[in-house]
C-alpha cells in the first residue's frame, strides 16, 4: 500500500544521460533513453492502468493491463516492459485498448472477494481503483471469487496479515523481497489458478526466513498483505515527513496520522520513497516498532526524591526543574564548579544535543560534558581526524553501488544497519566481491545468492595485527598506488609507515599465530582489495570497541590511502554508526575537549567565537570524560550529573563500577522516556519526548542531516530542547529559542561545516551532507575529492599491542558482543514493542565443542564469570562462533551482559573494550541464585580482580 499522496510512475527511472523525443497521446516530450513507455506517460501526466508494475521494482509485464498501441507496430505491447525509442508515437487510449483492459479486469475481479466496504484497504486499493478506471462493475465469470474463497489467513506476524483470498498473484511482494530487501523469503508456489504466495517453503510468516522489513506489504496492490494497525485504527488521513530514530542509516519516513477525538495518533510509518538514505525501504524496527512512543510505561510527569531509597513523588515541571537547579547550585557552591557535568544523547536531535553541551559549558561553567559516542565511535573521530583531517565517514551510502570489492570489518550490516545492507547485497548480487573480517560468521558470510570471497575469522583483539598483515602484502608485492600517494599524501609519513609495514614481523605468516587467520587467506584478500578499481571499506564497533580502536581506524585509513581508495564514488572508509544521531552528537561538541565542528577548547580564537555568541567566559581546559566522571564520583570530587537520553547503568562496561559511581552522586538528573536502569539511581526524573513528538534534525552515518518533524504533541507537554532551556534558565543562564530552527541557525553561525545549513534548505533539498558551506552550498556526498581535509593524507605507524585482557586457566574463553536485527541498543524502545516475538532475551552463543566440554546443551542456563563480575543467560550452540570465543547481545537489562565486561579501554579515547572480555562459562542449575548474587554485587563498590 502506497504512502499517502505518493504518485507511482510505474517503473524505475532510467539512469541514461541521453534523451529521446516521443509522442504520447499527441503530447511531445523528451525523456531519458531507456525509459519505459509507462514512465514516459507518467511524465506526460498520463496514467496507464497497471497492477503488477511499481516504480521501485523492475518491470514484470504480467498483469496485461498496461497495454498500449505504437504507431507502425503490430499488437499491443505492455508499456511497463517496452522502452521508448526516438520518434515513437504512442496511444494509451483507444476502443480496442479499453476492450482488452476491461476483459483482463473481469478476470481479476472474478477471482477476488467483493467485500470492499469492510476491507482494510478500502479507498486505498489499486485493484479497486483499476476496476473503476476500466469501468468494471460486473463480470461474466461471477463475482464471488470462489476459487480462492475460504483460505486461512496467516496472522502469525504481529505487524501484518497475509490474506491469500485477497491475492491477485501479481508477484510484487515476491519481487520486493528479492530486489528491495534481498532476503528471497517469498516465492510463487503452484501454477495458474493454484498460484499462491508462499513464505519460505509453505511456512507461516513468523517461522519463515522473512525479516519483517515490510517491503512486501508496501508493494501489495490489494489487502492481501496489510498492516494490523490499519485494521485496528483505520486508514490514516494525513502524513508528516520525518526521520527514523533507530540506527545510523537515518531512513526517511512518512508518519501517517489519523486525527480523532483523543487527538492525533500515528497509524503507520511509510518509508519515504524520496528518502536519500533509504530510497523507500525500511526494516522491522523503523517501519513497525514505533509503538513504544505511546507505551503505558512512558513517564509523562516529572518526579523528584531526596534519596534514591525514597519513593518517587510526581511534581510540576517548575518544581522538578527548580529542585534540580537548586541541587546543582548547592553542589557547586560546596564542592567547586567542576563537581557537576552532563551527558548528551546520541538518540536526541542535533539541536537538543547542542543545547546540553551549551548548558554544561555556559551554565555549569566547565567542560565536563561527554556523550555515549565515547563508548562506541570515539576512536573513529580520533583515527580519521589524524589521518584524513575529518572525524567522519567519507562516502554516501549510494557509493556502494559503484564498489568492485567491499571489505566489511567488525560490522554486521544485516543485523545492525539492515536497510544499507539491502543496498550492499544488491551490489554483491551484481558481481562485487566481498571480504569480511570478523571473529563470528555474520549473515553476509553466506546468504541467498551471496557468499563472501574471503572470511578472515580472526581472534578477538587482533584487529591491528590483521590490518597490518593486509597492508604488508600490499606494500611488499608492489600493489600500492604510488602516483596517488605522491600527489595526495605526506611523503615523510608514508616512507616511515612503509618501512614499518614492510617489516617481516607484520607479514601474514608472522601474524598468523596471533590472529588465527591462515596466511594464504590474508594474502589473497589483500590482493583482491588492492587490485580492485574501486575498493570500499565499511566498519563497525568491532573495530572501535578495542584497546587499540583508534590504532585500527588509522590502520584502515592507511590501507585505503596506500591503495588510492579515497576521494571518489565506490571507494572510501565508512564507519557504520550504531545509533540514529551518534554522528550528530559528536558534530555538536559533545566531547569534553571539543566545541562543535571538532575544534579544541584550548584554541583561543575558537573559544572567543563561542564566548562572543554566548556572552560568558569559557574554560580552556578539557573536562572529564565519562570514565573520569565515574572515578571522580567514587573519590568524592564529582557530585552531580545531568543525563539526557542515555542509560549508562545498562550500556556502559563494568556495571558494578558504574552503579557504584551513580550511587555516590548527590544529584542525578535523568531525562528519558522510561524509568530505565540509570533512573534507579536518580533524584530527579524529567520526562523525555520521542522522535514523533519533536522537531529537529538527525545526522546519520554518511553525514546526512535530515529533518525530524513533530507528528503528535509531546505526551509530557515539552520537547527535550525546551526542558534543557528551562533547566539552563533555572541555573541562571538564559536560553531563548522559539523553535529548533533557531538553534540550527546558531549552530550554522558557529560551526564551519554547517555554515550553509538551514531548515529552509533542508526542506527544499530533502537532506544535506556536511560540509555545507560556500564551497559546497548543497552539501558534500563524497569527502576528500581533490585533496584531504587536512591537506596531505598522513600515514601513521600502527604497531600491534596485545590487549591486557588475556585469557587464563581461570578465564579461558573470550566474550565478544553485538546486536540482533529486532532489538536496538539497550532495548528500551524495542522491548516495548512486538519485536520481542523474535528476540525476547539475550543468549550466549557458544561453539558446540566448548559446550560439550562443559556439559552444556541448547537452552541450558549458563553462568558467565569475568574479572569484573558474573551473570547468567541461556546458551545457544552454534558454529557461527569459533572455539574459544563466546558471543552475546546486551538488549535486556536482566541479562546483565555488561556486568562481566571490564573497564579496559582504547588508549586514545577511553572507548571501552566491549569486544574482548576473558570469561569462564559453566552450566548453572539455579540461575536465580546467580542473579541475586550479581544484583547484590551491584549494590556495593567492587574491587576488580587482576589476573
Amino acid at each position: 500500500m502506497y504512502a499517502i499522496g505518493y504518485h507511482d510512475a510505474g517503473t524505475p527511472a532510467s539512469v541514461s544521460t541521453k534523451s529521446v523525443r516521443v509522442e504520447i497521446d499527441g503530447q511531445s516530450l523528451q525523456v531519458p533513453e531507456g525509459t519505459s513507455i509507462m514512465r514516459a506517460a507518467s511524465a506526460a501526466g498520463v496514467s496507464v492502468p497497471k497492477l503488477c508494475a511499481t516504480d521501485t521494482l523492475k518491470s514484470f509485464g504480467s498483469c496485461r493491463l498496461c497495454l498500449v498501441e505504437i504507431e507502425g507496430r503490430k499488437g499491443y505491447p505492455a508499456s511497463c516492459t517496452t522502452q521508448v525509442a526516438d520518434g515513437m508515437k504512442i496511444r494509451t487510449q483507444s476502443p480496442k485498448l479499453s476492450e482488452l483492459r476491461h476483459g483482463v479486469m473481469e478476470l481479476y475481479i472474478s477471482d477476488h472477494p467483493l467485500d470492499c466496504v469492510t476491507c482494510p484497504a478500502n479507498g486505498h486499493c489499486e485493484l479497486q481503483n483499476m476496476a473503476e478506471v476500466c469501468g468494471v462493475t460486473e463480470t461474466r465469470y461471477g463475482l464471488a471469487g470462489e476459487r480462492h474463497a475460504g483460505l486461512e489467513k496467516d496472522q502469525t506476524n504481529p505487524y501484518f496479515v497475509f490474506d491469500p483470498n485477497m491475492c491477485i498473484a501479481c508477484s510484487r511482494c515476491v519481487r520486493a523481497c528479492d530486489e528491495t530487501q534481498g532476503t528471497l523469503a517469498l516465492t510463487m508456489a503452484g501454477r495458474g489458478f493454484e498460484s499462491q504466495i508462499s513464505a519460505s517453503q509453505g511456512q507461516d510468516f513468523i517461522d519463515s526466513e522473512c525479516v519483517s522489513c515490510g517491503a512486501c506489504v508496501e508493494a501489495c496492490p490489494t489487502a492481501a498483505l496489510s498492516e494490523t494497525t490499519i485494521a485496528v485504527q483505520g486508514q490514516p488521513t494525513r502524513s508528516v515527513a520525518t526521520t527514523c530514530a533507530y540506527c545510523g542509516v537515518g531512513c526517511s519516513f512518512k508518519a501517517e496520522i489519523k486525527d480523532g477525538p483523543k487527538g492525533a495518533e500515528v497509524v503507520r510509518m511509510a518509508p519515504n520513497r524520496d528518502g536519500h538514505a533509504n530510497h523507500g525501504h525500511a526494516c522491522v524496527k523503523g517501519r513497525f516498532a514505533f509503538g513504544y512512543a505511546t507505551h503505558p510505561d512512558r513517564v509523562t510527569r516529572p518526579m523528584i526524591r531526596k534519596r534514591i531509597s525514597d519513593p518517587w513523588r510526581e511534581v510540576s515541571w517548575d518544581e522538578a526543574i527548580g529542585y534540580a537547579a537548586q541541587e546543582f547550585k548547592r553542589i557547586q557552591a560546596e564542592h567547586g564548579k567542576y563537581s557537576v557535568g552532563g551527558i548528551t544523547s546520541s538518540r536526541c536531535t542535533n539541536e537538543e544535543t547542542f543545547l546540553v553541551q551549551k548548558l554544561v559549558r555556559a551554565a555549569f561553567a566547565n567542560n565536563n560534558v561527554d556523550t555515549c559516542a565515547r563508548v562506541c565511535h570515539s576512536p573513529t573521530g580520533y583515527g580519521l581526524k589524524h589521518t584524513l583531517g575529518e572525524s567522519a565517514g567519507t562516502q554516501e551510502f549510494d557509493s556502494v553501488m559503484q564498489a568492485d570489492v567491499i571489505m566489511v570489518i567488525g560490522a554486521n550490516p544485516t543485523e545492525g544497519h539492515p536497510v544499507f545492507a539491502s543496498q550492499m547485497k544488491r551490489r554483491l548480487r551484481q558481481g562485487a566481491k566481498l571480504i569480511i573480517l570478523d571473529p563470528r560468521a555474520i549473515g553476509l558470510v553466506r546468504a541467498p545468492h551471496i557468499e563472501a570471497d574471503y572470511h578472515l575469522q580472526l581472534r578477538p583483539g587482533t584487529n591491528v595485527a590483521l590490518i597490518n598483515a593486509l597492508a604488508h602484502v600490499v606494500v611488499t608485492e608492489g600493489l600500492t598506488r604510488d602516483d596517488y600517494i605522491t600527489e595526495r599524501c605526506e611523503a615523510a609519513s608514508y616512507a616511515k609507515w612503509k618501512k614499518f609495514i614492510a617489516d617481516p614481523a607484520n607479514s601474514p605468516e608472522q601474524t598468523e599465530a596471533a590472529t588465527g587467520v591462515p596466511a594464504a587467506l590474508v594474502r589473497a584478500a589483500a590482493r583482491l582489495y588492492a587490485g580492485a578499481d574501486n575498493g570500499a571499506i565499511y566498519y563497525g564497533l568491532g573495530v572501535t570497541e578495542h584497546s587499540q580502536g583508534s590504532t585500527m581506524v588509522m590502520g584502515i585509513a592507511n590501507l585505503a590511502m596506500a591503495t588510492g581508495n579515497l576521494g571518489r564514488a565506490g571507494v572510501g572508509v565508512s564507519p557504520l554508526r550504531g545509533q540514529n544521531n551518534v554522528q550528530g552528537a559528536c558534530d555538536m561538541g559533545s566531547f569534553p575537549h571539543e566545541f562543535s565542528g571538532y575544534r579544541h577548547v584550548s584554541d583561543a580564537t575558537v573559544r572567543g567565537l563561542f564566548e562572543s555568541a554566548w556572552h560568558v567566559p569559557l574554560e580552556s581546559e578539557p573536562g572529564l570524560r565519562i570514565p573520569n566522571m565515574f572515578d571522580a564520583a567514587l573519590d568524592g570530587s564529582f557530585r552531580g550529573m545531568y543525563i539526557q537520553g542515555e542509560d549508562l547503568a545498562q550500556s556502559d562496561p563494568n556495571t558494578n563500577h558504574v552503579v557504584a559511581a551513580l550511587t555516590a552522586l548527590e544529584c542525578l538528573v535523568v531525562q528519558d522516556l522510561f524509568l530505565n536502569e540509570t533512573a534507579k539511581y536518580a533524584h530527579v526524573f524529567l520526562p523525555g519526548s520521542s522522535f514523533l513528538e519533536k522537531d529537529g534534525t538527525f545526522t546519520n552515518a554518511e553525514r546526512r542531516i535530515s529533518r525530524v518533524r513533530k507528528a503528535i504533541e509531546p505526551l509530557a507537554g515539552l520537547q527535550d530542547w525546551e526542558v534543557t532551556m528551562k533547566l539552563s534558565k533555572a541555573l541562571g543562564y538564559e536560553m531563548n529559542y522559539r523553535h529548533p530552527s533557531e538553534i540550527m541557525d546558531e549552530i550554522a553561525r558557529l560551526t564551519p561545516t554547517f555554515t550553509g545549513v538551514s531548515y529552509e534548505k533542508l526542506d527544499r533539498l530533502g537532506s544535506i551532507q556536511w560540509p555545507c558551506n560556500d564551497a559546497a552550498p548543497d552539501g558534500t556526498p563524497t569527502m576528500h575529492v581533490s585533496q584531504f581535509v587536512r591537506g596531505k593524507g598522513k600515514f601513521y605507524v600502527t604497531e600491534y599491542v596485545p590487549t591486557d585482557e588475556r585469557t587464563s586457566s581461570r578465564y579461558p574463553l573470550i566474550l565478544t558482543t553485538g546486536r540482533v536485527l529486532s532489538q536496538y541498543n539497550v532495548g528500551a524502545q524495542t522491548r516495548r514493542t512486538a519485536n520481542n516475538r523474535w528476540h525476547d532475551e539475550d543468549r550466549l552463543e557458544i561453539h558446540p565443542h566448548d559446550a560439550e566440554s562443559r556439559g552444556i546443551r541448547e537452552g541450558d542456563w549458563t553462568g558467565i564469570s569475568s574479572r569484573a563480575g558474573d551473570t547468567v543467560m541461556r546458551a545457544t550452540l552454534t558454529e557461527r562462533v569459533q572455539p574459544g570465543v563466546v558471543y552475546t547481545t546486551f538488549h535486556f537489562p536482566e541479562s546483565g551482559a555488561n556486568v562481566v565486561t571490564t573497564d579496559n579501554s582504547d588508549w586514545a579515547t577511553n572507548c571501552p573494550e566491549y569486544k574482548v572480555t576473558a570469561v569462564q562459562v559453566a552450566l548453572v542449575s539455579q540461575p536465580d541464585t546467580w542473579r541475586a548474587r550479581s544484583k547484590a554485587a551491584r549494590q556495593r563498590p567492587r574491587v576488580t580482580e587482576t589476573q
